[in-house]
């Protein structure tokens, strides 16, 4: 099959592939490459919204407190800065693009979640936001003559010469199709999908992660796997999550007893940042012998829990719950993989022409502990700068054929479920040494690439000997201020620790 050569290939198709996709084409040929169809990413499943501050009573340094306290002291101030100095502008470049966010006769109708001392989250449709912003990009990625979008084409291996991305192997339709590329941009998710709970598609598998290790990229910080709070816990449904914004509307938590209990953890109650909310459940949970906690929102307007939360209170009517007068049980299930491909401020990673977007990346603007709503304005705001970045380094398309493939990924439904349980089992929301040691020697025998990125998280967990944002250790219950540092992961290094994850300057 004849190779196909484009200025631009970006991997992954949830907002942050689809963003830079779109600004990618305004520079050159772009092929977009999804190993699904796009309207089953992992960003069409967001409910929260958007975090910028737009109104006249925030501003970009208020949000920028906001997320070094939820980042509990690993936030990158750096990348911080950048994401809340040029987030205001790219929802404005959105609206241009013809996405419609909610608004009143006064502006836009923003909401307020955990962690945030200022309501400065947008949403489009409600609790749609995700599936309204992936369905307009998409149409524009298809009526764009620039891109080449090929679908159900999972990338099996990236491609180097001499140390440098030129593209990468995918198959299509079960064959082997070469991309050669100037760029290549990585944006394929996180991993929360290798926990049987979780708020993820199921192909959130951390495969992306994987492809970058194996092409020698440096990985940092993946021991954070972020638990969202309440996801809901029926029985015979998923782990369907039911957005933070209901507790910004009013919503409470209530234990088996029917009691609030959020103000015995922190004085914020149900507004704390989500590891504290989760680490809370988790104790609730522990103590009364459930395995759920409650959610109420009898007291607030049913009208506008009905409007501003339909496609949540249609999903809970579905298994008989109904979100007005019913108490809805909940429980933390795995929901963000806060670690991933390490990158500087313009989203290149330590190889060479291979740059990292989204949820696949790590740019340090979580720190331990992703504050609300932030996830899409990164996605948004770094896979602008990777392109503006890529467009001034634009070196030749490579016409020799002498890359170096490296290892192709294994996969086997089987093997995925035996992690799925180890994950769940020892690498949960509390973890402890016994445990992840015995995830180590599970996952060893286990050769596909889930359980590659599954031993790198137990590995990076069971180095850090402290409980930090979302990473709890139970036998580390408080935090050391000798390891307020970053985990870096690179093939055939040991694990070791860096002060500062930003390689270069904004």
């Amino acid at each position: 099959m004849e190779a196909i050569e484009s200025d631009f290939l970006v991997i992954g198709a949830g907002v942050a592939g689809l963003y830079a996709a779109l600004r990618a084409a305004e520079h050159g040929s772009v092929c977009l490459l999804t190993k699904t169809s796009l309207s089953e990413t992992n960003s069409a499943w967001a409910q929260g919204g958007i975090a910028a501050a737009l109104d006249e009573s925030d501003s970009p340094q208020l949000h920028r407190e906001d997320t070094l306290r939820a980042g509990r002291g690993l936030c990158d101030e750096r990348a911080v800065d950048v994401l809340v100095r040029e987030g205001p502008q790219c929802i404005k470049e959105l609206e241009n693009l013809g996405v419609r966010f909610d608004r009143t006769p006064f502006g836009y109708e923003l909401g307020r979640e955990g962690g945030h001392s200022r309501r400065r989250i947008v949403h489009a449709g409600g609790s749609s936001t995700g599936q309204r912003l992936v369905a307009r990009l998409s149409e524009l990625i298809v009526q764009n003559p620039q891109i080449r979008l090929v679908e159900h084409a999972p990338v099996v291996e990236l491609l180097t010469s001499d140390g440098v991305c030129v593209g990468a192997r995918a198959l299509c339709d079960g064959r082997s199709q070469i991309v050669l590329a100037r760029v290549t941009i990585l944006a394929t998710g996180g991993a929360a999908a290798l926990y049987q709970r979780t708020t993820n598609p199921p192909g959130t598998t951390g495969e992306g992660i994987a492809l970058a290790y194996r092409a020698g990229a440096e990985l940092a910080d993946l021991e954070f796997i972020q638990f969202h709070p309440t996801a809901l816990a029926v029985p015979t449904a998923r782990s369907f999550l039911i957005t933070e914004a209901v507790r910004g509307e009013g919503a409470y938590l209530l234990n088996a007893q029917g009691e609030r209990f959020m103000l015995k953890y922190d004085e914020r109650a149900e507004l704390a940042p989500r590891d504290v909310v989760a680490r809370a459940i988790f104790e609730e949970m522990r103590a009364t012998g459930t395995d759920h906690v409650f959610l109420s929102l009898r007291h607030l307007d049913p009208t506008l829990v009905r409007t501003r939360f339909a496609n949540i209170y249609e999903a809970c009517l579905h298994y008989g719950l109904d979100l007005t007068r019913d108490l809805i049980p909940v429980a933390p299930a795995a929901h963000y993989t806060i670690g991933g491909v390490r990158t500087d401020l313009w989203g290149e990673t330590t190889v060479k022409n291979l740059f990292a977007i989204g949820e696949v990346s790590c740019t340090g603007v979580h720190g331990a502990n992703r504050l609300a709503s932030n996830s899409l304005l990164e996605c948004l705001v770094f896979a602008r700068r990777a392109v503006a970045a890529a467009v001034r380094l634009a070196p030749p398309l490579l016409k020799k054929r002498s890359f170096v493939a490296c290892e192709a990924p294994q996969s086997d439904p089987h093997s995925l479920e035996q992690i799925k349980q180890i994950m769940t089992r020892y690498v949960g929301l509390v973890r402890d040494r016994e445990g992840l040691e015995r995830a180590l020697r599970e996952l060893s025998a286990l050769p596909t690439d889930q359980a590659l990125i599954a031993r790198l998280i137990a590995q990076s967990a069971l180095v850090r000997t402290e409980s930090r944002g979302v990473h709890i250790r139970s036998d580390f219950p408080h935090e050391d201020p000798k390891l307020q540092a970053h985990t870096i992961v690179q093939k055939d290094r040991p694990i070791r620790w860096e002060k500062n994850l930003q390689m270069g300057s904004p």
